[in-house]
């Protein structure tokens, strides 16, 4: 494998772990909070339809970045009323929103568009187009370090960079403020909390609510950004791929980065390579297809070891009278 190919290889991984980073984030909240989020994969699907649609609409990716956020916290706030409000199963709560977006996306935009469930591509003025950072074309020639900066760090939408910037955010929040504090105490041992005159309800939902403009952002970049345009079921497991690269972190926003770097290049190679040939056996496009989905099984079930989750995670909190 040349120098050119891993590149390659390393520029796409920057492109597909950022919506795995926006949902991993998502739920790392949502679950240090003490609610499941499975539905990470619905808010993702439903942020991207209505992101494009609105783009195609306004002819401004910004506006519908904000819709797409929009309908992602609504989704989640659906969530937040079953399992917070209702002391709902969480689990079921969150399976019933992936559902409800991957049919919800195909009828709205059929209804829309009528192009079989997809939204008419987006002409560059209503995507987030690429950046160039400072002096990338100067240095581009610089061995090993001007291709590192020019093409892998460069050259990516505004919402790459916001992804990667949420990640200190995300961990200064938990463990440097008040709030992150009181956030992770919800999520082990609620009734301290409640004892000590803090709402346990609005904390979660104040999760919930981070956790859906998280997922917003996810699904936006991924029509708006990745793709030109939304087509049916374009997050393709992204969601869960998400949950499992935050069992892999075990539930830590730093350990989450290099999670989802992983499991984007693992993709970013699948996509590079159709079909790989070993020598002894060649390895088809199917497979190839199917390796990032393997590989997150195989590293969950060899590599993570023991994974705690908060205590108080899928619990709802029926306060003591």
């Amino acid at each position: 494998m040349d120098l050119a190919t891993i590149v390659q290889i390393l520029d796409s991984t920057m492109r597909l772990a950022t919506p795995l980073l926006f949902a991993c984030l998502a739920g790392l909240i949502s679950e240090r909070a003490g609610i499941l989020d499975i539905g990470l994969e619905g808010k993702l699907l439903i942020a991207a339809f209505f992101s494009a649609a609105y783009a195609h609409y306004t002819g401004s990716a910004w506006l519908g970045l904000g819709v797409g956020i929009l309908a992602s916290v609504i989704f989640s706030l659906v969530h937040g009323l079953a399992a917070i409000t209702f002391r709902g199963n969480q689990l079921i709560s969150g399976v019933a929103i992936n559902f409800l977006a991957a049919g919800m996306t195909v009828v709205v935009a059929q209804s829309w568009f009528q192009q079989g469930g997809r939204t008419p591509a987006l002409t560059s003025d209503e995507r987030f187009n690429r950046l160039d950072l400072p002096l990338a074309g100067a240095v581009q020639d610089v061995p090993v370090l001007g291709p590192l900066y020019s093409q892998i760090l460069s050259g990516h939408s505004l919402l790459v960079y916001l992804g990667l910037l949420t990640v200190p955010a995300v961990w200064y929040g938990l463990y440097r403020t008040r709030f992150g504090l009181r956030l992770r105490a919800v999520g082990e041992n609620p009734a301290s909390v409640d004892t000590a005159g803090v709402s346990v309800v609005r904390l979660r939902f104040m999760a919930i609510v981070i956790a859906g403009v998280l997922c917003g952002i996810g699904g936006a970049y991924l029509s708006t950004s990745l793709s030109a345009g939304f087509v049916k079921d374009m997050s393709a497991g992204r969601g869960f791929i998400a949950l499992a690269a935050m069992i892999f972190a075990k539930w830590r926003p730093w350990p989450a980065l290099g999670a989802v770097l992983l499991f984007g290049m693992l993709e970013a190679i699948a996509n590079r390579f159709p079909s790989l040939d070993l020598g002894i056996v060649t390895l088809p496009g199917q497979f190839m297809a199917a390796l990032p989905y393997i590989l997150t099984v195989v590293i969950l079930a060899g590599f993570v070891g023991r994974a705690v989750p908060p205590r108080a995670g899928g619990a709802p909190y029926v306060k003591e009278r």
